[in-house]
């Protein structure tokens, strides 16, 4: 599958609040299995459809790897329920180089739609909740920047993997 280009900030359609996705067709799977190439390509845990140039509520997360890996599609996805606070460091495949530390919800559950239209809850913690989190705000026009508490350096980062780091 072709691996898109992803949108750098600053670009209007990061801030933009995405349309939600009414045809579960071909063109979907399509784009679904392009933004999942294109993520691994860049190394991400997650990628939301404005950050490949589509304003629709579409985003992907995998936090996993290899027999760990588990793809999660969330198509109009709604966080109906969150607990907890955690902060902790956050990147974003749109704002290279750049990362900060983020207040978000230690526990969320969604409501989103499969690649077929079938409505699914969704239970997550931790590091997947922090993922989901991000994806869904992009949809919403929201960046992380806007939510970063403290700004930490690229040297700082020696405790993380480049997977934690990217979304």
């Amino acid at each position: 599958m072709p691996i898109l280009p992803i949108v750098h900030h600053p670009n209007e359609i990061l801030e933009t609040i995405c349309e939600r996705v009414n045809n579960f067709d071909k063109d979907l799977h399509c784009l679904l299995d392009n933004m999942y190439d294109t993520m691994i390509a860049e190394d991400g845990v997650g990628l939301a459809a404005p950050q490949v140039g589509v304003p629709r509520q579409i985003a992907i997360v995998d936090i996993g790897e290899g027999e760990e890996s588990e793809l999660i599609e969330l198509i109009n996805p709604v966080i109906i329920n969150e607990t907890g606070t955690e902060i902790d460091i956050e990147g974003c495949l749109s704002f290279p180089g750049i990362y900060g530390k983020v207040p978000r919800a230690q526990m969320v559950k969604v409501k989103a739609f499969d690649r077929h239209g079938k409505e699914y809850n969704l239970e997550a913690e931790g590091y997947l909740a922090r993922a989901i989190q991000h994806e869904v705000d992009h949809l919403h026009g929201v960046l992380f920047t806007s939510k970063v508490v403290e700004y930490v350096e690229e040297s700082e980062l020696t405790d993380w993997s480049e997977e934690q780091l990217q979304r």
